[in-house]
């Protein structure tokens, strides 16, 4: 929920990021460190209409790391280098003095002068309205990239057409599904390459529509096209298309977003003008250095206590842009579609209005959509603008940097190495895999992977990307998961082929942790002693884990603590499997059971789930049975590890055990233990019963708790009482009243445990004040026959036989 939403004791925003654990507190589990990772993963999973995405994504951002601007440039040079992987520091120097010309004005091509690099920052430092900025930047970007193509410097690549960047005028809507849901952004300006900037353009005035090519290799042949047809082209698209606006651009064309924000001196006096010459200079920090996340002013609407709770991130009607840095800017506004008419905007639901967003959030909501259109993004760029100053932004699944800001109008050389190198970019340099490349077969966009294997030799995987049953993932950092089907040649030599298919599941692993792929060899070793968990876990097929770890850029641009919460990629692939929520009754029961028999069995031989949620529990037929999974172990521990591992909180907060939702909880201090993860799959249970019919989720109106999983954990934590202590308002009179009573009796039992070692530690306070857990090594199997024992469960299981 929003900011604005908050009483006291209960936050309904993420928990703030990383907030330190008291220092007297011993830590015994993962804090909870994550944003939108939290509500990204309920997103059609589960069946939440997610809102207000922008908190969560704010609590991503608030833990951005800060580096040098010289240390930026010089990653980015290195980069485009001839030989990026060795160390070559003194390419920021070369480069500076190299683009001294095109910011003097001496250079000339036949697409621009470079002199007019300075006619159109001359028209941008003009007072007025943010978006009159927008066409003399682009004309100055543009401009420079020409002059640019042709500067040479020892040690660097040409310019890389095959990508032809170019800077686009956008402010437009673009649009992006999300599993089931919708979501609408509005960027100012994005970096795309040429044939994509043009391809809007040519199929409104009724030409070819531009066609992107399937693979983006660095082998692919350059088609040798007439080099006066290119210049021909991107001198028309330069001069008119730039600075027009496209319709329906596509985001997995975007390469970067650049958003301006214009504070009040700059619209009403102006800025600075620019030096009437350039020369090579010492970095100038810029004031701020750096760009703060702040919460936006409230507009006053949003200060009426009625005012409604501002909009799902994921809606038909868009999303509502922001009032930015405090202390005076532009007040556009920019979710509101200008193409839907009147009467349509009249018949918005209200609550389909995001919140006014700081431009750092804004920015970072653009950075999600870029990451959800392709697979396996290693990072991405984005630039925010404010008056004159501008702010790169990185991207990855550790976390966000920015470098100081360099002032564009009084540096100009620098802005211009910055072009420079990203000129020389191939796609890959972009943050796009040079594995998993996209493909169209058969009219849909799919991605190819390809790679040797000792094994089997060249394992070949096609990854449906356009398939209705792909899971996809919404945020910044985590471990950002997918999950598609895939058809595979040499997979299906080994294995033949499965009744339904196989899925591949691709997601940035924290390097820290013990490997999914680890874990499940343990748990296939457990499997063959013991009948629970024989066939009730996944089947690894395959996998593969790349060797490029989150942290090396960290590691290069000097910030602290480089390898904290460190990624790497996983391919992993198994049989697919099917969702428990697509069950009911008795069928449902008996598939819960036997997921809760096979996780006490894996908990007592030292496998730690710590994650069970709807999406974790699946299953498949054998001999005419429906048998019970225990799925997705990327958060589990094993009983050898010496301590909390990694830096991602375990659990998915709407059916996490409350002990775990507390304030305590959330620090760390709270030893995650087997109780836990069986009140988990009470909620579980509970949440299915209560949501879905026959498999089908009810309608919003006629289905409880939704806002479960947008709270903040502490605050779900204090619903999830509300429930327990009025839970004939949630009593639905169509669920049969054996699976009723069995709920209620389920709930009272965890009830009175928890009331119990509460009056226990109230008798037994700790000398060090420490929060204490009576009972931490109680037995599983005691725990458990609490719950076997009940009479819903034996008829339940009567029935289920």
């Amino acid at each position: 929920m929003s900011p604005a939403g908050e009483t006291a004791g209960t936050s309904s925003t993420p928990p703030r990021a990383n907030a330190p654990a008291h220092s007297a507190s011993k830590i015994e589990s993962t804090p909870n460190s994550r944003g939108a990772t939290v509500v990204s993963e309920n997103i059609g999973v589960i069946g939440v209409k997610v809102k207000k995405v922008g908190p969560w994504i704010q609590r991503d951002i608030e833990q951005v790391k800060e580096c040098k601007a010289d240390a930026m440039l010089q990653v980015l040079l290195q980069r485009a280098s001839s030989a990026p992987e060795t160390k070559q520091p003194e390419l920021l120097q070369k480069c500076l003095k190299a683009v001294l010309p095109v910011c003097n004005g001496q250079t000339s091509t036949p697409l621009a002068e470079s002199s007019d690099v300075h006619t159109a920052l001359n028209e941008y430092i003009r007072p007025g309205v943010e978006n009159k900025f927008y066409s003399p930047f682009i004309r100055a970007t543009n401009t420079a990239l020409a002059c640019l193509e042709d500067i040479k410097v020892d040690g660097m690549r040409a310019p890389v057409s095959a990508v032809d960047m170019i800077c686009q005028q956008n402010d437009m809507p673009m649009h992006q599904t999300h599993q089931t849901a919708k979501s609408i952004r509005k960027p100012d300006l994005v970096i795309l390459p040429l044939n994509s900037a043009c391809a809007p353009f040519e199929d409104v005035k009724g030409g070819k529509k531009g066609k992107q090519k399937g693979k983006q290799k660095d082998d692919v042949k350059d088609d040798k096209k007439d080099d006066t047809k290119h210049d021909t082209k991107r001198k028309a698209h330069m001069d008119t298309n730039a600075t027009a606006k496209p319709k329906n651009l596509p985001w997995k064309d975007v390469l970067a977003c650049i958003e301006f924000k214009r504070k009040t001196p700059g619209r009403t006096k102006g800025i600075k003008p620019p030096p009437s010459s350039y020369t090579v200079k010492d970095y100038v920090p810029t004031k701020p250095e750096y760009l703060p996340v702040e919460d936006p002013e409230p507009s006053p609407s949003q200060t009426q206590a009625t005012q409604p709770a501002p909009d799902p991130a994921f809606v038909s009607s868009g999303l509502t842009a922001s009032q930015p840095c405090k202390g005076g800017s532009s007040s556009k506004r920019k979710a509101t579609d200008p193409l839907e008419s009147a009467a349509k905007k009249s018949k918005m639901d209200p609550d389909d209005a995001d919140e006014v967003l700081d431009v750092t959030v804004q920015t970072g909501l653009y950075a999600a959509e870029m990451f959800a259109s392709n697979l396996g993004v290693n990072y991405l760029l984005n630039i925010i603008v404010v008056d004159d100053v501008m702010w790169i932004w990185y991207y990855d699944r550790q976390g966000t940097m920015q470098c100081s800001g360099i002032n564009f109008i009084q540096d100009l050389p620098r802005f211009m190495v910055l072009l420079y190198a990203l000129q020389r970019f191939k796609i890959q340099d972009w943050g796009r895999s040079k594995d998993i490349l996209p493909i169209e077969v058969e009219g849909k966009q799919c991605h190819e992977f390809k790679i040797k294997d000792e094994k089997l030799g060249e394992v070949d995987l096609l990854l449906h990307t356009s398939h209705d049953d792909r899971v996809t993932h919404y945020g910044l950092q985590g471990r950002a998961t997918n999950v598609v089907p895939v058809t595979s040649k040499a997979l299906a030599q080994k294995y033949g082929n499965f009744q339904d298919g196989m899925v591949a599941k691709i997601f940035w692993g924290e390097a820290s942790r013990t490997s999914e792929p680890e874990i499940l060899k343990k748990v296939e070793e457990i499997a063959r002693v013991h009948h629970t968990v024989r066939g009730h876990i996944p089947e690894l097929l395959w996998h593969h884990v790349f060797t490029n770890p989150t942290s090396t850029i960290r590691e290069a641009l000097g910030v602290l603590e480089p390898t904290k919460g460190s990624r790497v990629l996983y391919i992993l692939v198994f049989p697919k499997l099917h969702s428990i929520t697509i069950l009911d009754g008795k069928v449902l029961f008996d598939v819960w059971r036997q997921c809760i028999l096979c996780h006490l069995t894996l908990w007592k031989e030292g496998v730690y789930h710590r994650d069970v949620s709807p999406g974790n529990l699946m299953w498949y037929w054998k001999d005419g049975k429906r048998i019970g999974v225990l799925n997705d172990y990327d958060l589990s521990s094993l009983a050898d590890d010496p301590g909390p591992r990694g830096n991602e909180r375990t659990g998915t907060v709407p059916f996490m055990a409350r002990e775990l939702l507390t304030i305590e909880g959330q620090r760390g201090e709270v030893k995650h233990l087997y109780r836990h993860d069986l009140e988990s799959f009470m909620w579980v249970f509970a949440w299915i019963c209560l949501r879905y019919r026959q498999g089908v989720l009810l309608p919003r109106r006629l289905r409880p708790f939704d806002e479960w999983a947008t709270l903040g954990p502490v605050a779900c934590g204090e619903k999830k009482l509300v429930f327990l202590n009025n839970m004939t308002a949630s009593a639905p009179s169509d669920v049969d009243q054996v699976t009723w009573d069995f709920l209620v009796d389920c709930f009272l039992v965890l009830k009175k445990d928890t009331d119990n070692r509460y009056y226990l530690r109230l008798k037994r306070p700790s000398s060090s004040g420490e929060y204490q857990q009576p009972n931490a090594d109680s037995d599983f199997d005691a725990f458990l026959s609490k719950f076997t024992s009940l009479e819903g469960w034996v008829e339940l299981s009567k029935l289920s036989s």
